[in-house]
């Protein structure tokens, strides 16, 4: 039988909407959509570069506690109200998958909260490397 197991942050969001950090389903690990949102204090950055450096840090501890790095993942995706915010983001994404080079996706979109200015979604599968 496969292993299937959330990993919660602590966010409210996951408690009010119903859902988890990450889900690891054997060797796969989902990681949901990510925010800039510091989710210990409940606060957020107006700054897109500094959100994107939060949303690494959520998601990098996530894979941590399913025992992967972000050299494990696979598939990132990333959501914008505004793309011209996108370019910013560039040095600080590069840091963590410029040498790994996953499979990647920029969609602009409207995001949960005005707030919010990107949001980062991985997929990694344990034992990649």
């Amino acid at each position: 039988m496969t292993e299937r197991r959330a990993i919660l942050s602590g966010s409210t969001f996951e408690e009010q909407i119903g859902y988890a950090r990450a889900v690891v389903d054997g060797d796969w690990v989902h990681v949901s959509g990510t925010t800039g949102f510091d989710y210990a204090t409940m606060t957020i950055s107006d700054d897109v570069v500094e959100q994107a450096e939060q949303c690494l840090r959520t998601i990098e501890a996530a894979l941590a506690e399913a025992q992967c790095t972000f050299a494990d993942v696979v598939r990132v995706r990333y959501l914008l109200p505004d793309r011209a915010d996108f370019e910013p983001c560039w040095p600080v994404l590069r840091r963590c998958f410029g040498e790994i080079r996953p499979a990647a996706t920029m969609m602009q979109c409207g995001l949960a909260d005005p707030r919010m200015k990107i949001e980062i979604e991985v997929y990694a599968r344990r034992g990649a490397r």
